[in-house]
């Protein structure tokens, strides 16, 4: 009778607890069927890790979450106007793809809530929407601090480059050419290869760029099983033996595919904010827990991280604002707001409302028959590239 009287007395306290606990209502927009599913999984798991490394006490954070499967934009401003009228959502997360951020900016404006972008890295969408604060990154983060190193650091003095034929590829190409010419080096050709929707079959890009001799072929695709590709065809072509060297960023070497990737990825040269292997004691907490809850082979990548720090943003807005997430308040908090992150420190631009952060420059190696990516160099305190230097349409 006693332990019933225990037991009877600890579920009245949870429920009191409960019931204390004001809601906070997040409006999660992510591709969760289709071939963007992983990348969604990822953020979403990020999402979970950061509120059980670091609940929010007195708030209970209710996700209501739509599949935005189709990169085109239409099903985006849809399903966010029914989550702003509906669902009464305090707060919008997610975008993995640029076009439905780009076709989100209006009614997210309208809607005037804070909108966290935690993947989706063409440049400008920040300046699309005064409620946009990003946690992921923008293209010209990685391209431009690459394309100095690759004509500096790598000696470069020729470059193909090869690109997904969408707003985030023409990103990345701009602000790698920009750079490596500016650098001294000179790109001798540009390859559009296909969108986001679908793998194309990447042979007859990569065997144009090999025509060409380029001294490194610089290759950008969205992340999952187009990087998958990128590998094996360059592999299969025998690109290194002809003397090319494939870079890029990260997303070429994403952390949950990279294993599957075989010897072919041995010597991969990338530019990014967050790999797996970084060593910092953040990163090392946060790999052991997901690892704990996801099994010992599962593995974060930077869309994890995207979503694990703008969860971390929400919940400093949560309690900026005291859980009344008014949108001019919340954005107040987060102008200038500093997080200890797994990818390093990271500072929300006071100006532009981006991110501020680390790249690292990393190399494919095979260590104790693992691929692991080994960190060369770290440029800090990396702003995006785009709107530091008033470049069109970042002006």
């Amino acid at each position: 009778m006693v332990r019933t009287l225990v037991l009877a007395g600890a579920f009245a306290s949870a429920a009191s607890l409960a019931q204390a606990q004001q809601e906070v209502r997040v409006g999660v927009i992510l591709p969760y069927t289709g071939v963007g599913a992983e990348l969604a999984q990822q953020i979403d798991r990020g999402m979970e890790q950061y509120l059980k490394l670091n609940p929010v006490k007195g708030y209970k954070v209710t996700f209501f979450k739509r599949d935005v499967k189709d990169p085109g934009g239409g099903n985006a401003r849809n399903v966010i106007q029914e989550l702003l009228t509906q669902d009464k959502v305090d707060v919008l997360a997610g975008w993995v793809y640029s076009p439905n951020a780009i076709a989100s900016a209006p009614v997210v404006n309208a809607g005037k809530k804070l909108a966290v972008i935690m993947n989706a890295g063409t440049a400008h969408i920040t300046q699309m929407s005064n409620y946009y604060v990003r946690t992921s990154f923008s293209m010209w983060h990685a391209g431009y601090a690459m394309g100095e190193t690759a004509a500096k650091n790598l000696k470069a003095k020729t470059a193909v480059v090869g690109y997904a034929d969408f707003p985030p590829g023409k990103d990345m190409l701009a602000s790698f050419k920009r750079a490596f010419e500016a650098s001294g080096g000179k790109v001798i050709d540009e390859i559009p290869m296909g969108g986001p929707a679908a793998v194309p079959d990447y042979t007859p890009f990569f065997q144009r760029a090999k025509d060409k001799k380029p001294d490194v072929f610089f290759v950008f695709v969205p992340a999952g099983d187009h990087s998958s590709a990128v590998v094996r065809t360059y592999g299969a072509l025998g690109m290194r033996q002809a003397g090319i060297k494939l870079i890029g960023p990260g997303d070429v070497t994403q952390d949950n595919k990279l294993q599957a990737m075989g010897k072919a990825a041995i010597g991969l040269i990338t530019m990014h904010h967050y790999h797996a292997d970084l060593t910092n004691a953040e990163n090392q907490r946060f790999i052991a827990s997901w690892k704990k809850d996801y099994g010992a082979e599962s593995t974060p990548d930077f869309m994890a991280v995207g979503g694990y720090d703008g969860m971390a943003a929400i919940a400093h807005a949560i309690e900026a604002t005291k859980g009344k997430l008014d949108a001019e308040q919340a954005l107040k908090s987060l102008r200038g707001w500093k997080f200890a992150s797994p990818r390093g420190p990271i500072l929300i631009d006071p100006d532009t409302r981006d991110i501020v952060m680390n790249e690292y420059l990393s190399e494919v190696v095979m260590k104790n028959e693992r691929l692991y990516q080994n960190t060369i160099a770290t440029v800090e305190n990396v702003k995006d590239a785009c709107k530091a230097l008033k470049i069109p349409p970042c002006k």
